[in-house]
C-alpha cells in the first residue's frame, strides 16, 4: 500500500486541535459561546450547506462581514472544501467593492444584513454571482432581492458534517486586495501551504519574551477579518489552543468592556485602534483590566508617544511587519539573547521597532546597487525578502507581479536601517518618503519624536514641494487640550539641541487637526492628508 502524503492543508490541523482543546472557547461578540468542537461541527455543516447550492472546487467565495464567528467559520470551511475564500473589504466605498467582487469573479456571496443595502442598490451589475447566502444577528427573518438568498443557519441546520477531501497544500486557499496608496486595489492569494507555515512561524515567536504567549492566554484580534487573514491569528491562535473573542465592529467602549469581562490578555492591532482604546474618555475605568495586555502592534510604525501611554497603563506593546503580499508577517520585535541582557529602558526602546525576522523569513535591507546595507542604525536601504508565504503575484496582473518580485526578491518598497543588534526600523515608504535637498528624511522616525510631546496625540509628515530644496516635510497632528504649533515648534527645537533630530529636520509647519483621516485598514491616511496641501 503506497504511504499517505500528508498535506500541509488546513484540514490536517483540527484533528489535534479539537483532541487536545474540544471545549476551549471562542467567543463571538460577547454573546454566543461555542467549544471548538461546537465550532468545527458547524464549520463542517456549513460546508455541507454551500456545496448543496453549488459551491465547487475552485469557486470564489465573498464574504462581506465584521469579526463574527460567521466570518470565522468561512476561514476555515471555505478553502476547506476546496473553494477560494475572498475577505471584502467591507470599508471600501462601494464602486471598489464591486470592482474587486467582479474582479475576482465571485461566484457566491456570504453577507451580513447591515451590507445588504450596499449591494442591492447595484444589484444589477452583480450578475456573476450565483448565490447569496445572508445571515442577521438580530433578524432570523431578513429578506432580500437578491437571487437566488439562503439563509446561512438555514444551511447549516439543515445540513449533515462534510467530508472534507485531502487537498493538494499547494490549492490556492485566500484571495483578498491590498488597500492600495495609488491607483485600483491588487489582488493577492495565498495557498494552504504557505497559511499553515506561517501559522507555524507565528507561534514559535509568540512563545518568547516579551509576550511569552502560552495557552492560557486569551486572544482578541483587532485586526479586521478582511485584512491579510487578521495577520493569521484566526488560524495560528487556534493551534495553540487559546479563547479566542471576536469583537463584531469595533467600538472603543465594547472593545474595553469584552478585554475587561472575557480576560483578553493579547490583541494585535495597528497603532491608532491601540490610541483609539487608550485615549477613550472612560478608559480610567478599565485601567486594573489593562495591566499586563500585551498589543501587538503592525501596519503602521508604533509611535514612542504612544507606546510610552501605553506603558502607563502597564500594557505591553511589541512591533511587528508585513504586507498584504507576505501573508503578512515578516518581522516582530520579539527580544535575542543580546537584547535580553539590555536594561529595561533600552529593551523598551527595542520593543517597540519593526523588528527581527520569523524563521523562514529571509531578509535584506539594500541600497540602490542592492548591496546590503551596514548595522549601524543610519545607513537606509529597501527591504526585500524571500519566505515561504510570500504571494506568487498580482491576481492578473503580470506588470506589477515582475515589479514585486525583482530579481527573485519580493520588493517591500519599504526604507529602514538596521542596528546594533540586527533590529530593523522602517524610516520611511518610497512613496512617502520626504528627500529634502537630496537628502532622506526619515519620516517614521519623526513622526514618533513629535509623538512624545505632551499634548500631542496622532502625528503624520508628509512631504511639501520646494522650489531650494526638492521637498520640505509638514506635520499633521492632533492634540490633547490647548497647545499650539509654536509650542510644538519650540519642542522640537530642544530635540535638536539634545541631539536627538537634526535641524533641518524640523517641519516647515504644523498643522493641527481635529481628527486624521484614516484608510480602510485604520491607518493615517497620508493621500488625503496630501490633498489638503
Amino acid at each position: 500500500m503506497e504511504e499517505y502524503k500528508f498535506q500541509l492543508n488546513i484540514k490536517n490541523i483540527l484533528p489535534s486541535i479539537i483532541w487536545k482543546y474540544s471545549d476551549q472557547e471562542i467567543v463571538d461578540q460577547g454573546v454566543r459561546r461555542y467549544t471548538y468542537k461546537q465550532f468545527f461541527d458547524r464549520v463542517s455543516r456549513i460546508a455541507s450547506g454551500l456545496t448543496k447550492i453549488g459551491v465547487k472546487p475552485g469557486d470564489k467565495v465573498a464574504v462581506l462581514d465584521w469579526d463574527t464567528v460567521h466570518y470565522m467559520e468561512s476561514y476555515f470551511s471555505v478553502p476547506m472544501l476546496g473553494a477560494v475564500l475572498h475577505m471584502v473589504n467591507i470599508r471600501y466605498p462601494p464602486e471598489l467593492i464591486y470592482y474587486t467582487m467582479q474582479h475576482a469573479e465571485d461566484r457566491f456571496v456570504i453577507i451580513r444584513d447591515e451590507f445588504l443595502p450596499i449591494i442591492e442598490r447595484s444589484a444589477n451589475l452583480f450578475n456573476f454571482v450565483k448565490g447569496w447566502v445572508i445571515y442577521s444577528d438580530t433578524n432570523p427573518d431578513v429578506k432580500t432581492i437578491l437571487n437566488p438568498s439562503y439563509k446561512y443557519e438555514d444551511l447549516l441546520e439543515s445540513s449533515e458534517p462534510y467530508d472534507f477531501p485531502d487537498l493538494d497544500e499547494n490549492t490556492t486557499a485566500t484571495l483578498f486586495y491590498t488597500s492600495g496608496t495609488t491607483g485600483f486595489p491588487k489582488g493577492v492569494s495565498f495557498t494552504h501551504r504557505q497559511i499553515m507555515l506561517h501559522s507555524f512561524a507565528n507561534d514559535m515567536v509568540g512563545s518568547g519574551d516579551p509576550l511569552n504567549i502560552t495557552n492560557h492566554d486569551v486572544c482578541m484580534s483587532l485586526v479586521p477579518m478582511f485584512h491579510v487573514h487578521s495577520w493569521g491569528y484566526p488560524y495560528h491562535t487556534l493551534l495553540t489552543g487559546n479563547k479566542y473573542v471576536l469583537p463584531g465592529r469595533y467600538e472603543p467602549k465594547k472593545l474595553l468592556e469584552l478585554i475587561k469581562n472575557e480576560h483578553v490578555t493579547y490583541s494585535p492591532m495597528v497603532p491608532s485602534i491601540l490610541y483609539m482604546i487608550l485615549t477613550h474618555p472612560e478608559v480610567q475605568n478599565y485601567a486594573p483590566y489593562l495591566k499586563g495586555w500585551k498589543a501587538i502592534t503592525g501596519g503602521a510604525a508604533l509611535p514612542k508617544g504612544l507606546a510610552s501611554l501605553a506603558k502607563s497603563f502597564g500594557v505591553i506593546t511589541t512591533g511587528g511587519y508585513g504586507l498584504s503580499e507576505t501573508c503578512p508577517v515578516l518581522t516582530v520585535s520579539t527580544f535575542t539573547k543580546k537584547v535580553l541582557e539590555l536594561d529595561e529602558n533600552k529593551k523598551f526602546e527595542q520593543a517597540i521597532k519593526t523588528g527581527v525576522p520569523l524563521p523562514l523569513v529571509n531578509l535584506r535591507v539594500v541600497d540602490s546597487n542592492g548591496k546590503d546595507v551596514p548595522w549601524d542604525n543610519q545607513t537606509i536601504g529597501e527591504i526585500i525578502v524571500r519566505s515561504p508565504w510570500l504571494t506568487k503575484g498580482y491576481y492578473k496582473d503580470e506588470e506589477k507581479t515582475k515589479e514585486l518580485w525583482k530579481d527573485g526578491w519580493l520588493h517591500t518598497g519599504d526604507l529602514a536601517v538596521i542596528d546594533e543588534y540586527g533590529y530593523v526600523t522602517i524610516v520611511d515608504r518610497e512613496k512617502d518618503a520626504v528627500k529634502s535637498g537630496g537628502e532622506f528624511i526619515p519620516s517614521l522616525l519623526l513622526e514618533s519624536m513629535i509623538s512624545e510631546i505632551p499634548g500631542v496625540g496622532e502625528v503624520a509628515i508628509i512631504g511639501k514641494s520646494d522650489p531650494k530644496w526638492g521637498e520640505r516635510p509638514i506635520a499633521f497632528i492632533t492634540i490633547h487640550g490647548k497647545i499650539t504649533k509654536e509650542y510644538v515648534l519650540d519642542y522640537l527645537t530642544k530635540f535638536v539641541e539634545s541631539g536627538r533630530i537634526l535641524k533641518w529636520w524640523i517641519p516647515d509647519d504644523i498643522i493641527i487637526l481635529d481628527n486624521m483621516p484614516k484608510t480602510s485598514t485604520g491607518k493615517i491616511d497620508k493621500k488625503e492628508l496630501r490633498k489638503k496641501l
